[in-house]
């Protein structure tokens, strides 16, 4: 492991068919037309940390664990409970209440300034990734650092999928978690029907942000005065389902939305929107690229996700009901290093019944080709850092974000889309960085070898020879670095803070070199 981490009641009213967000009864309200009022939820906490009882993916408690206090950080667990509505989402758009006022519980982890005055008004709430059936912090382990040094407030919410696993990694602390199903669908073949329902996930998203914006005396981060709240999450599935069926349901008693801006990762195929609701087919109206909406919306594409992510790509806009940038990272591969760093430790990944006990495999038994794929650059990470400033910049002052040419593709279209490349071997056109504008390797987005090996990029490092023919003495590659460096953080596709630490790698390998 060490090796590798060196280099996942009351429904709201209709009007003629459409539904807001539901929760308690009290909160909740209707409004003209096809907006309603999103229910404020009922929160416990923070939640007491011991050495017997402490959070699920806890910081400290990572694979790569971070230490929040240097930062002036704290981290505090809540329990959140409500109503929320089983939704039906029509071809042509509409949504509808499949089941109401179902009562639901879930947990956020929250990440924040001790110190009101080092808070930035700037909250980013990740919905937790599930895809392996326990929270899985993607986004958190690109930007952390990023959230950390501007002062922004990280937000989890866990999912229905991942509630089994808190339960059994500890359940008296998780004893209110539960996202029940209310109306079972048949199963399929002989799989047994699913125990929890994944269409409550919807409204407590919605109710959660609308907690962190209210005025309740016992919400988390209460102290803290809220500017912006940003909606991101590791997969797009549910960000694409909820920006296209969700978004314009989800607003305040003041009319304005929940969220104010979203982050997407690979835009693609949206989620299922309730369980018993079949995948969308392809050429499903719902399968459209993201819509437009009132708020700011920046989806970023790594390279290895180009082919796959580009029958939903859309043209950029500044139109104030339809703001969207689209970002294709050259070089970028779909997994890096970092989107495991804040995966929960073995052992709590065992208590929760995900891993056997004894397991030693990190993250996972497969091996690629080459054995270590991640040991590449945090191309990806220095792309999600320089898209939130510009997403925060969107939202909080209204100053619009470059843009950037669409990655070149052979084939578009066709099953066999793959990458232009240049004479490196890198990805032509998109948001560049350093590393593919002064090579001095090849980065492929995927590697050979089973499982997950397809989406882990890897780099083949060029020899002395040809770094030489390509850039000339260490000095002058130095200088072309530093130049690109410095471009692209005017340009704002690096952040002055990620600028620095690739100017201060460069120095400390020229200094190691010269020893």
């Amino acid at each position: 492991m060490n090796r590798l981490l060196k280099t996942q009641v009351a429904c709201l009213f209709i009007g003629a068919a459409t539904v807001a967000g539901s929760g308690n009864a009290a909160a909740q309200g209707a409004r003209p037309g096809n907006s309603g009022v999103t229910a404020v939820p009922k929160v416990t906490g923070p939640i007491a940390v011991s050495a017997d009882s402490f959070p699920f993916m806890a910081a400290d408690r990572n694979l790569q664990p971070t230490d929040l206090k240097k930062y002036g950080y704290v981290e505090e667990e809540f329990i959140v409970t409500g109503t929320a509505n089983v939704y039906d989402w029509a071809a042509d758009g509409a949504l509808t209440v499949k089941t109401p006022g179902v009562p639901y519980g879930t947990r956020i982890l929250v990440r924040r300034p001790a110190d009101s005055g080092r808070f930035s008004g700037d909250v980013i709430v990740e919905s937790l990734n599930a895809t392996r059936r326990f929270d899985w912090p993607w986004i958190w382990g690109y930007s952390h650092d990023g959230f950390l040094q501007h002062g922004d407030a990280w937000v989890g919410i866990t999912m229905p999928a991942s509630s089994a696993a808190l339960k059994q990694f500890n359940p008296a602390r998780y004893a209110a978690v539960s996202f029940p199903n209310p109306s079972p669908c048949p199963p399929a073949g002989n799989a047994p029907a699913p125990t929890f329902e994944d269409g409550l996930r919807w409204d407590a998203i919605s109710q959660v942000g609308a907690l962190l914006k209210s005025n309740v005396a016992s919400r988390p981060l209460a102290g803290l005065r809220v500017e912006a709240i940003y909606l991101t999450q590791g997969q797009s599935p549910d960000m694409m389902a909820y920006i296209n069926a969700i978004h314009s349901h989800a607003n305040l008693a003041n009319g304005k939305p929940v969220y104010d801006g979203y982050l997407v990762k690979q835009p693609g195929n949206a989620g299922r929107i309730n369980q018993c609701a079949p995948a969308l087919a392809a050429g499903d109206p719902r399968q459209a690229t993201i819509k437009a909406i009132n708020v700011p919306v920046i989806a970023v594409v790594a390279q290895g996700e180009v082919p796959g992510s580009a029958p939903w790509r859309r043209a950029d806009s500044d139109e104030p009901g339809s703001r969207f940038r689209l970002y294709e990272i050259a070089g970028g591969s779909h997994i890096e290093l970092a989107s495991y760093k804040g995966f929960p430790l073995v052992q709590d990944q065992a208590a929760a019944g995900i891993m056997p006990a004894g397991t030693n495999e990190w993250p996972f038994a497969a091996k690629c080709d080459p054995d270590i794929p991640l040991d590449v650059v945090p191309i990806m990470t220095y792309a999600f850092d320089a898209a939130f400033a510009n997403l925060q910049q969107w939202v909080r002052k209204g100053t619009a974000p470059p843009r950037a040419p669409r990655i070149e593709l052979k084939d578009a279209g066709t099953p066999q889309a793959s990458v232009v490349t240049d004479q490196a071997g890198n990805g032509v056109g998109g948001v560049r960085n350093p590393y593919v504008d002064v090579p001095t390797a090849t980065y492929f987005p995927t590697s050979t070898g089973p499982g997950n090996c397809r989406e882990m990029g890897h780099k083949l490092a060029f020899d002395a020879a040809r770094i030489q023919t390509l850039h000339g003495s260490e000095k002058s590659y130095a200088d072309k670095v530093s130049k690109s460096v410095d471009s692209l953080v005017k340009e704002r596709w690096l952040t002055e803070a990620d600028g620095k630490k690739i100017k201060q790698g460069l120095a400390a390998a020229r200094g190691g070199a010269n020893h």
